[in-house]
């Protein structure tokens, strides 16, 4: 028993004395943005025109819906012919991911230099894939914070080894075309994040950037790319052309699948893409926007250079009203003390998150349930959305039916931030996250369009106090109106284990 106790300690300490040697060498040459032309490829002369005629503002389109979401990446893909830095917390090994990665060979295959960025926590698996793609000489595949050992067992001993500095992720999203375009948001590459899944649909936002935010979302790519905190993949795994030609083989297989035409069909099909077409689009165009990201070695710089305190300062200077969307809310003593402060400044405060039901992380729904009684009593406007399915034969890590993902802030109907920042300790302390402010009153308009629809009662429950004390849940669905007092939609089970959860020390993770 005592050999058992003492291993993990030796591990977590040899892990702290050995942590530079433990971590693989960020071994890659450095590279940067290719400089845009004026009429050099087909993104060139397409958004060059409209951004001189702006006179240097950027343009934004609000990315709401999955299959636009989707299409915006394909058709950028298959527009560049440049450069592609993309830069993906997850990109899962699903339909949506077989589809994009083809894109991004059909590039390389024209000559458009591919550089992607993945952060390694959610590649297990998926190596074989990714190093016959990096072995195409347009193609360069690097990896953030990765593990030395690749599979099996000793994959998890360097996880406890090194459980220190393997909890900081790269939570990062972003998709740049040709420097022209940049898609900055909450979507990972993944079948739920595009209206592709049956079974769980994430709703979730993105803003499409033309213009000279784009430069700076580039300079945040190029600041990860080049950082000692990344790897690339070929340093970890050999590869060959044999290989490449099997994984191609692969995904061309995949996009005659039964399950990819009709999905390929209904993406042809989608609003974004017919307005796109028909040249119909109306973006906002902006002055007042910035693309902001905390540091590549987060934990070892400045705080003053992270995301938090843009966002605080946000909400600090909130007059009038605060509309807060984030899937994941833990806002811990500090940030429930914040948020009642603005309501007792006569400030609206209204926070739309995930339902139990509806989270895909019940352990997070753990440390936030403590907070909603404290923030009711204060005034703040309490919303958690419905899921279409309940949790009845659910794990507690997977989720049936819609589930939030969007991380979005609006104030005072003039200033906002849409990114991937959730409003939790990981998000605050742990991991690096990226997303877009802007000062621009029609943009937070349509911002806070989007959190009234998420907020209506045909997406949401009101949680409310009863006069006893207690949680109650609005249904404004059900007919007549009906008042339900416990989680709704979550099994009897899962409301138990995710209360045990909540008495475990695991706030500053979550």
């Amino acid at each position: 028993m005592w050999l058992g106790l003492l291993a993990p300690v030796l591990l977590v300490g040899s892990g702290l004395l050995l942590a530079d040697h433990l971590t693989p060498p960020a071994t890659g040459a450095p590279s940067h943005a290719l400089p845009v032309e004026d009429a050099g490829t087909t993104l060139d002369r397409e958004v060059a025109p409209l951004v001189r005629r702006e006179q240097g503002r950027t343009g934004v389109l609000l990315l709401s819906d999955g299959l636009d979401a989707f299409a915006a990446r394909a058709t950028s893909a298959r527009k560049a012919g440049r450069s592609l830095d993309l830069q993906y917390y997850i990109w899962n090994d699903d339909l949506t991911g077989g589809l994009l990665a083809r894109e991004l060979y059909a590039a390389a295959e024209r000559g458009v230099r591919v550089r992607l960025l993945l952060d390694d926590l959610n590649t297990r698996g998926l190596d074989p894939k990714w190093v016959a793609l990096d072995a195409h000489p347009g193609i360069e595949i690097r990896l953030y914070n990765p593990f030395r050992n690749r599979e099996g067992v000793w994959r998890l001993v360097e996880m406890v080894q090194r459980v220190f500095s393997i909890n900081h992720r790269m939570h990062n999203k972003a998709w740049i075309a040709d420097g022209r375009l940049a898609i900055v948001g909450g979507r990972n590459i993944g079948e739920e994040y595009f209206a592709a899944d049956p079974d769980v649909n994430f709703r979730d936002l993105d803003l499409l950037l033309f213009g000279p935010a784009v430069e700076q979302a580039s300079s945040i790519f190029d600041r990860f790319w080049n950082s000692d905190a990344v790897v690339p993949i070929a340093a970890l795994h050999a590869s060959t052309g044999r290989e490449l030609q099997r994984a191609v083989e692969g995904l061309e297989r995949e996009a005659r699948s039964e399950r990819a035409v009709p999905y390929l069909q209904r993406v042809v099909t989608s609003r974004g893409v017919i307005g796109y077409h028909a040249r119909s689009l109306e973006p906002f165009w902006t002055a007042r926007i910035g693309v902001l990201s905390d540091p590549p070695r987060k934990t070892s710089t400045n705080r003053d250079q992270w995301l938090l305190p843009a966002l605080l300062s946000m909400l600090r200077n909130a007059r009038e009203s605060v509309q807060l969307t984030s899937p994941y809310f833990v806002p811990g003593e500090a940030g429930t003390e914040g948020l009642l402060g603005l309501v007792a400044r006569g400030v609206e405060v209204g926070i739309a998150t995930n339902s139990l039901a509806a989270n895909d992380v019940p352990a997070v729904h753990s440390g936030y349930m403590k907070y909603r009684e404290p923030l009711l009593r204060g005034g703040v406007d309490l919303y958690e959305l419905r899921a279409e399915a309940t949790h009845e034969g659910a794990g507690l890590i997977g989720s049936r039916g819609a589930s939030l993902h969007t991380k979005a802030l609006v104030v005072d109907d003039r200033s906002g931030f849409v990114g991937s920042f959730n409003f939790d300790p990981r998000s605050a302390n742990l991991n690096t996250e990226m997303g877009v402010l802007f000062d621009d009153p029609a943009l937070a308009a349509a911002l806070r369009r989007e959190y009234e629809r998420l907020t209506a009662p045909a997406q949401s429950y009101r949680v409310y106090l009863a006069e006893d004390g207690g949680l109650r849940w609005h249904d404004g669905v059900a007919t007549p109106p009906r008042e339900l007092d416990s989680e709704p939609g979550a099994s009897p089970w899962l409301r138990a284990a995710t209360r045990v959860l909540g008495w475990l020390p695991l706030e500053s993770q979550l």
